[in-house]
């Protein structure tokens, strides 16, 4: 114990007496080190963006738009869905609880008294809220009465409150969209911003009938059907099936392609994934090189000491000091120095990380696996690349070291 303890002294004691060596090996090291730990941080960012948005999604829900990505290549129309379409997969798909149409009217300049803002206005149907697991937090809901007489009632998100009202209670008020007076019955709890830094909450919800009839001038297609399903473990074979019959519906050959788009929770997490794949893919190789670089300045660096240090090695093995008290001393050294390099890197990479967030939305995510796979890198490169240096420091023969 008391030669382990001698060893660690005596391998501080030289991390610090070389200073300028220490200072090239952790520099070199925290390099690569901040790379991999900004890694690490943006897959666990990503992933866990993508299961939050799952969960604000639904895990139990798909989203059919309208249009494909053909029809949208080639110019053709891309409002391929109707009411008729939601009628009939409700009388399909049993198990499907709720099967919502949405119609967007686009983004609209709303006004209420002397402040005026322009927000994005959707149609939808009663179960709106419902569909979107999104709770009125003030006022009420939109009814099935609504619906029917084309009223002119709204639900508005948290972010038009507070450009249109400010600290006023907007319920029961009359706002002006398109010159169309339209009281306000409700406020959407408060969800946040997008991966791009745009307002969820920046929103006005009508009856779909309104918008369809009074602002899309008759319109007969909507942009979107969301539906949610009680059956959520066969909702991949759910969505095959609600494939088969659009097409069906639709009165799609079988040698064109569909005209329609069908979104599930999986395919988010695979944008998501994909979104961060390029730059992760980037930062690791940039990540993998430094770390290997760092590792050859700490192997050169480390065989420039042993030679320095020659003498104060055949001394110490006169006095009694064995092979592998040089080794493990050598190697104590290397650690500790890629063990700094390692934790500076970390954090580091926690400050590039909070200015990545910051220039580009990217989400990134700290966890105690970050800075694991980051000590533990460093710990490999300490090892592995001053392995080298710290036998041709052990073998050394004392009276030939001395001498030399």
């Amino acid at each position: 114990m008391d030669r382990l303890f001698n060893t660690l002294s005596q391998s501080l004691t030289a991390v610090w007496a070389f200073k300028l060596r220490t200072f090239f090996c952790v520099v070199s090291v925290a390099i690569g080190i901040s790379a991999i730990t900004i890694i690490v941080a943006a897959t666990e960012g990503a992933y866990k963006q993508a299961y939050d948005i799952v969960a604000a999604f639904g895990p139990d829900s798909i989203m059919i738009a309208g249009g494909s990505d053909e029809s949208r290549a080639t110019g053709q129309r891309e409002k391929t869905l109707t009411l008729e379409d939601v009628r009939r997969i409700r009388e399909q798909f049993s198990t499907a609880y709720l099967v919502t149409p949405m119609s967007v009217a686009g983004q609209l300049t709303v006004s209420y008294g002397n402040n005026h803002y322009s927000s994005v206005v959707f149609g939808s149907s009663a179960d709106y809220t419902r569909a979107w697991t999104w709770p009125v937090l003030e006022g009420s809901d939109i009814s099935e009465e609504d619906i029917r007489r084309l009223a002119n009632v709204a639900l508005i998100g948290h972010e038009t409150m507070n450009q249109l009202f400010g600290e006023e209670d907007p319920v029961g008020k009359y706002i002006t969209v398109r010159q169309m007076p339209v009281q306000v019955v409700g406020v959407l709890m408060e969800r946040g911003s997008t991966i791009g830094g745009g307002h969820i909450d920046d929103r006005i919800v009508m009856p779909i009938t309104t918008v369809m009839k009074k602002l899309q001038r008759g319109e007969e297609h909507v942009n979107m059907i969301r539906a949610r399903f009680e059956d959520q473990e066969n909702l991949e074979s759910r969505v095959e099936e609600l494939r088969l019959f659009l097409r069906e519906i639709h009165g799609i050959p079988s040698d064109q392609p569909d005209d329609f788009r069908i979104f599930s929770p999986k395919d988010i997490i695979r944008f998501l994934v994909a979104l961060t794949g390029s730059l992760v893919a980037f930062i690791g190789i940039v990540g993998v090189i430094s770390l290997v670089v760092a590792g050859f300045v700490l192997a050169n660096l480390f065989l420039l000491s042993v030679r320095e240090r020659s003498r104060e090695i055949g001394i110490r093995r006169s006095f009694g000091a064995r092979r592998r008290d040089i080794l493990l001393q050598f190697l104590a050294e290397a650690v500790i120095v890629t063990t700094l390099g390692g934790l500076i890197g970390y954090a580091i990479g926690i400050v590039s990380a909070e200015l990545l967030q910051y220039v580009a939305q990217f989400p990134i995510y700290f966890t105690w696996r970050a800075f694991a796979v980051g000590l533990a890198l460093s710990w490999m490169v300490g090892i592995g690349f001053g392995l080298q240096p710290a036998s041709r420091a052990a073998n050394l023969k004392p009276i030939e070291a001395i001498r030399g």
